[in-house]
């Protein structure tokens, strides 16, 4: 499915606000809601929309830190490693990664202890660096039309 100028609006006020009202959003782009409804659920079925979730402040939900960590598995570890993190709760977001490191993860952390023990739960599977991440710079963009203007 091609996604046309009206999906990428309607994906647009979807991403800024998942509650938003086919009647509202229909208003802003020009369709009726039924419209608005069936073009959602047509790139819901095709996977373009994978799922809807609320934004959660880690700070507010008792994690006084959220850090960067990038590891480069020793041999043998990766695969050990990969079936390891889906058990993390503190994972956020992990990536493969190319470069000098394999994986690249997001967590959240209640305090500086917690974060010492996740590091020497890691470091069995790997070399570890850790970032500790300050502010939010840009946090939750929404993706856009890969057109120039639009």
């Amino acid at each position: 499915m091609k996604i046309d100028a009206l999906n990428w609006q309607i994906l647009g006020h979807l991403q800024h606000n998942a509650r938003e009202s086919f009647s509202h959003i229909g208003r802003e782009v020009g369709l009726t809601p039924p419209a608005v409804a069936e073009r959602v659920k047509k790139m819901e079925d095709l996977g373009i929309i994978e799922g809807y979730g609320a934004k959660i402040s880690y700070v507010k939900a008792g994690h006084q830190f959220k850090a960067i960590i990038m590891l480069r598995a020793f041999m043998g570890k990766l695969k050990p490693f990969l079936d390891k993190v889906k058990s993390l709760q503190e994972v956020v977001n992990c990536y493969r990664i190319t470069g000098n490191e394999n994986i690249i993860m997001e967590v959240v952390l209640r305090d500086q202890s917690h974060l010492e023990k996740f590091i020497d739960e890691l470091i069995v599977y790997g070399e570890c660096r850790t970032h500790i991440v300050l502010s939010n710079v840009v946090a939750h963009a929404p993706i856009k039309s890969g057109k120039q203007g639009k």
